[in-house]
């Protein structure tokens, strides 16, 4: 086992992995008015209607099969009668579609925040930098998957990839496993770890925003403006206490 080995295969991506952990911490602490995606819906609506929903929508399948092609060892997908053909063809045509799709969406929004005046001068440097990782991680692991799976004789990433994450989240690294990985492959893993370095600085952080207070949340009160109801309003349901203005105020008014 190589130096370089070492350093690509366990440093850096326990590495990115503290950055990540430490880093939302952090951002979480210091940061809280600025853990925001950052909204830009006001400046423009028309492509972000479209682009927006392809790149989640994309980026949805695209984690799910991650987590199913990496995480879940294939004699469990074997029990439930998940074989190799099978798996092959999901994965192989499912994450092309996925990925075609996230790629054109994230295109759109990149097209968006160049050519939209007010959404460029709202993209911060963070943002830019974000971008070109995101689509770096998204490009190589499309080509791989174009290269060696669609128009190529076929890589089983789950004999090496996925073993080697799998040890490395038990703490017991093996880095030569992806010493004899297709180059695509490990740029398309490089990329996502520094990908997750940065995940904590940018607009990303939002993954991990979900808006659950807004369901406990007590309804607002609002005040008619109209103090004379007519015929047909509704009745006044019992509730809060009508806001009305003291009679001292009333007097000093009318003077």
């Amino acid at each position: 086992m190589s130096t370089g080995s070492l350093l690509l295969w366990v440093v850096l991506p326990y590495a990115c992995a503290v950055v990540f952990i430490v880093g939302h911490i952090w951002r979480y602490r210091f940061d809280k008015f600025g853990w925001t995606t950052r909204s830009s819906q006001t400046y423009e609506s028309r492509l972000l209607r479209w682009g927006s929903p392809m790149f989640h929508l994309g980026i949805l399948m695209v984690i799910a099969g991650h987590v199913v092609g990496l995480l879940i060892p294939r004699e469990w997908l074997y029990a439930i009668g998940i074989d190799e053909h099978m798996y092959h063809l999901g994965a192989t045509w499912l994450g092309t579609a996925a990925a075609i799709l996230t790629l054109a969406g994230l295109a759109i929004l990149i097209y968006r925040r160049r050519t939209v005046g007010p959404v460029f001068l709202a993209t911060t440097p963070m943002d830019k930098i974000m971008y070109v990782f995101l689509g770096a991680t998204l490009f190589f692991g499309t080509l791989a998957t174009l290269v060696y799976q669609v128009f190529g004789a076929g890589y089983s990433y789950r004999e090496s990839i996925s073993p080697w994450i799998r040890q490395m989240i038990i703490f017991q690294p093996h880095p030569e496993m992806m010493e004899q990985v297709p180059i695509f492959f490990q740029l398309h893993v490089i990329t996502a770890c520094l990908l997750f370095a940065l995940w904590p600085f940018t607009r990303l952080v939002h993954v991990f925003s979900a808006p659950i207070p807004y369901l406990f949340r007590p309804y607002i009160v609002y005040r008619s403006r109209d103090e004379s109801r007519g015929a047909g309003a509704r009745p006044v349901r019992r509730g809060w206490d009508p806001i009305t203005t003291p009679p001292n105020n009333r007097g000093r008014r009318s003077r």
